[in-house]
């Protein structure tokens, strides 16, 4: 009961500290230019290896939690071997929690959308979830397909932070596919950071962050750092409240490092 008493009074004192660091503008940090070169690629549709945790079977949610209340299942909508994000559900995230890992997952964007920018099949990949909300280190999910948008937030970026290293996003209704190897912070016994968080991502078979440091949580207001220690992380998959239609996943797994 302590542990848990400890860890709810980190995780809160965590929420109210990223919630003071939110101040300014959004557009503050965003970045427009240079954009990275767009490729042509081909998504690795990579089936679990015998030793991996399958995330996404594509007939339950099984290995998923509600993020606003851990206690109750994940309500996104399973069918035809498909998961789609269901926005007044919020955010789902794995019911085990990782440090570091090899994570594999497919998505697609609906076809048909008009919106534009960050309205167009925003979502997002937390490769860290330390808290509700969408707080952690989030992988951005867009549609980056001749969509114009701040390039530190275009699918493939760690959300404005890192910039991807190159643009290959395939069209609406396309499936694609990021490949991501993730290697947790570390804290010392007082709190404080020992060796921040790193992660390469494939996206579509193409490197987009190579050993990319992170300088903290991701944030969409203020510049990012690390301010509170946390341990093992659920993996968050993003509800995200924009206008267009829901993207949809398959075959979702990790494997512990």
């Amino acid at each position: 009961m302590k542990v848990a008493v400890l860890v709810s009074a980190s995780l809160l004192s965590f929420s109210l500290m990223a919630q003071a660091q939110q101040t300014g503008k959004p557009e503050d940090t965003e970045v427009w230019e240079p954009a990275p070169k767009t490729v042509t690629a081909s998504p690795n549709l990579a089936p679990p290896p015998s030793d991996a945790v399958v995330l996404f079977n594509g007939q339950n949610l099984s290995q998923w939690v509600s993020t606003d209340n851990r206690a109750a299942p994940a309500k996104w909508q399973v069918a035809g071997g498909l998961l789609t994000v269901d926005k007044k559900a919020g955010n789902i995230e794995t019911r085990q929690v990782f440090t570091n890992y090899q994570l594999h997952l497919e998505w697609r964007i609906p076809t048909g959308m008009r919106e534009t920018g960050q309205s167009r099949g925003n979502s997002g990949v937390f490769l860290a979830s330390i808290g509700k909300g969408d707080l952690g280190y989030e992988l951005q999910i867009l549609d980056s397909y001749q969509n114009k948008t701040y390039v530190n937030g275009m699918a493939g970026s760690i959300y404005k932070q890192h910039i991807p290293l190159a643009n290959p996003a395939r069209k609406p209704g396309e499936w694609q596919s990021y490949d991501v190897l993730w290697t947790a912070p570390v804290f010392k016994a007082d709190g404080s950071l020992q060796t921040p968080a790193r992660v390469t991502v494939w996206f579509n078979g193409v490197v987009v962050q190579n050993n990319t440091v992170l300088a903290g949580p991701t944030q969409y207001i203020g510049k990012p750092s690390y301010q509170q220690a946390h341990g093992p992380s659920p993996i968050k998959l993003q509800a995200h409240g924009d206008p267009s239609a829901p993207i949809s996943f398959r075959n979702i797994w990790v494997r512990k490092l």
